[in-house]
């Protein structure tokens, strides 16, 4: 694809674990918010952690992998049963990906994750700097749902809020259980969004060998609210 990359962008495929979670530490979660944005009230962290393996798959950003986590959003809901989000870290492989999403506020960073699927057993790892940084462990089940909808994540460019919509539809597995859930440097700063021990998830965890969405189907200013 020739030129600047321009939205929406559509993504097919993506291998996909999802957890949202209590936090070990509210109050240091609640302060990597800008104001006037506020935690939700069941003070729910979501992490997300997959690989698009092929330049196929996607539209115009070629292959990645990501991980991005933040808190889930008071007052912002996607719908009835879906809270808004913030990102406050976004690790990502792509270099092109990485400039087109910090044109929209996202705070973008280099990184990798590795999906590995054995047995029924599900290793998702990040990695900074090629050192593990998150390493999730699930046991998923080989039956298949359809989830679908869109997720809302709220952005900041300066002092200005941006709203953004996810349309999303992806096979999931019907069974999930976490093994565990590690943070593995206490010296980053993704280390503040730790689960509470024991993992307490926040609703049910989320593992897909084809997730499709778009990137971002709507992002429209929000002039209502400013930081």
């Amino acid at each position: 694809m020739a030129g600047k990359i321009l939205p929406p962008q559509l993504i097919t495929n993506a291998r996909m674990l999802i957890l949202c979670y209590e936090p070990a530490d509210p109050r240091a979660v609640a302060a990597l918010l800008p104001p006037p944005l506020r935690p939700a009230r069941n003070k729910a962290i979501f992490l997300n952690q997959y690989v698009v393996d092929k330049p196929e798959q996607t539209s115009g950003f070629g292959s990645y992998s990501l991980t991005y986590i933040g808190p889930e959003l008071a007052g912002y809901n996607a719908d009835k049963m879906t809270q808004g989000r913030f990102w406050t870290h976004y690790l990502n492989s792509n270099p092109l990906m990485r400039n087109y999403v910090k044109e929209r506020g996202v705070p973008a960073k280099p990184g990798e994750t590795t999906l590995e699927l054995k047995r029924g057993r599900l290793v998702a790892t990040t990695y900074v700097n090629n050192k593990p940084i998150i390493r999730s462990t699930v046991a998923v089940g080989a039956t298949m749902t359809i989830a679908r909808g869109q997720l809302r994540y709220i952005n900041k460019v300066g002092r200005s809020f941006y709203d953004g919509r996810y349309p999303y539809v992806m096979p999931m597995a019907e069974r999930l259980e976490v093994i565990s859930l590690e943070f593995l440097d206490p010296n980053h700063s993704i280390y503040a969004l730790r689960p509470a021990n024991p993992v307490k998830l926040t609703a049910p965890g989320l593992y897909t060998p084809a997730g499709t969405f778009c990137y971002p189907g709507g992002y429209e200013p929000m002039p209502k609210i400013s930081g």
